[in-house]
Order: structure tokens, then C-alpha cells, then sequence
């Protein structure tokens, strides 16, 4: 019998990823209080990646709990810059003052899965790359910001790789689909060995 997949998430890029990949899912989104639970990490000083893992753990635990029978998928991605993690911006205001700051510097994105099954963690794994972004011009980052701002404004870092965000950038040092927000491969690998995936 084939186990059913769930991805925890509402992200359309992290779909449209596995549906291309040829992973049989449905998503639901998981509501869950993100700021809450961030915020109290950031209060214990958690670092970047842990608090990743356990955005990622709580949204396949709430999904989990309401379909036991599935392997619930759980995602979550932040950005580190400089010791600090930066959100999705308020506004443009917001996005233009973090474009400003990660300009001719480097930050990592960090993209966390976390995958349950009957109400438990049976997998997880945490992608980090780190990407380094060009000195940009006040004009062009205003005019990007007008151009992209109805498809960035809910991407962490105000940026979409898979877009014009791509020219914002020198170097990526790490994997392609965990800069979209999931490590693809990793995942692959795993259903695979599940054998929820042909091999």
C-alpha cells in the first residue's frame, strides 16, 4: 500500500517541486504561530538552523496528529545575516532597507525538513547555503523593488532566485533547490528509501 504524502506547507514553489519531481502529494497548510515560537527562540538564543528544524517539526506535528497515516512533510526556511535572522518584509520600505544591508555582503539560507509519520519525526535534515549578493544602485533597487514586490513580499529575504532576483547576486555556494526552500534531493532520496518512490 502506497503511503500518502503531505507537505505541511502552503509555499507554491515547494509544490510545483515535488509535483515536477513526480511526488504524488496534497498540502495543507499548517497553522501554526510562527513569530510566537521564533521569537521565544530567539529569546533563548537559539541558532539559525535549530530554529529552522523546529518551525519545520512544528508544522509536520500539527499535520501529523490529524492524518496519522501520512508522511507529513514539514518546511521551514530562514535567513542568517550578520548574527541576526531576518523576516519577510513588512513593506517596501522594510524590503528595501534589508536589500540595502545585504548588498556586497554574504548571508545563509538555511531550509529545513522535517518529515512525520503517526504522530512522530522519522526524518530530518536542514540545507544551508550561502549567498552573496552585488552592490546594487538606489535607483535599481527601488525600480526592482516596484517590479517584484507582488512576488518577494513574502519571500524571506526579498528575493526569488527562480526570478529577477537572480541579478542580485555574485555567488551561490550551495544547492539550487534549497535556496527555493526545500533540499530536494534529500528528500528524494529518502522516499526512495521508504520505497514510497519507485528506485
Amino acid at each position: 500500500m502506497t503511503i500518502p504524502i503531505i507537505l505541511a506547507s502552503g509555499s507554491e514553489i515547494r509544490r510545483k517541486l515535488l509535483s515536477q519531481a513526480g511526488v504524488p502529494h496534497e498540502s495543507i497548510v499548517a497553522r501554526i504561530d510562527e513569530d510566537a515560537i521564533k521569537n521565544a527562540l530567539l529569546a533563548e538564543r537559539a541558532p539559525a538552523r535549530d530554529i529552522a528544524d523546529t518551525l519545520a517539526e512544528m508544522k509536520a506535528r500539527k499535520v501529523s496528529d490529524k492524518h496519522p497515516d501520512a508522511l507529513v512533510l514539514g518546511c521551514d526556511q530562514v535567513l542568517s545575516f550578520n548574527g541576526t535572522l531576518l523576516s519577510k518584509p513588512k513593506d517596501k520600505k522594510d524590503l528595501k532597507d534589508q536589500l540595502k544591508a545585504l548588498c556586497g555582503a554574504s548571508h545563509e539560507l538555511l531550509s529545513a525538513v522535517v518529515i512525520y509519520e503517526s504522530g512522530k519525526p522519522v526524518w530530518r535534515t536542514v540545507g544551508r547555503v550561502t549567498m552573496t549578493m552585488q552592490t546594487k544602485s538606489e535607483a535599481y533597487l527601488d525600480e526592482y523593488i516596484e517590479r517584484n514586490w507582488d512576488s518577494v513580499r513574502h519571500a524571506v529575504g526579498g528575493y526569488k532566485l527562480e526570478e529577477e532576483g537572480v541579478r542580485l547576486f555574485t555567488e551561490v555556494k550551495g544547492d539550487y533547490f534549497t535556496v527555493l526552500g526545500i533540499p530536494l534531493l534529500e528528500v528524494l532520496v529518502y522516499l526512495g528509501l521508504r520505497g514510497v518512490l519507485d528506485q
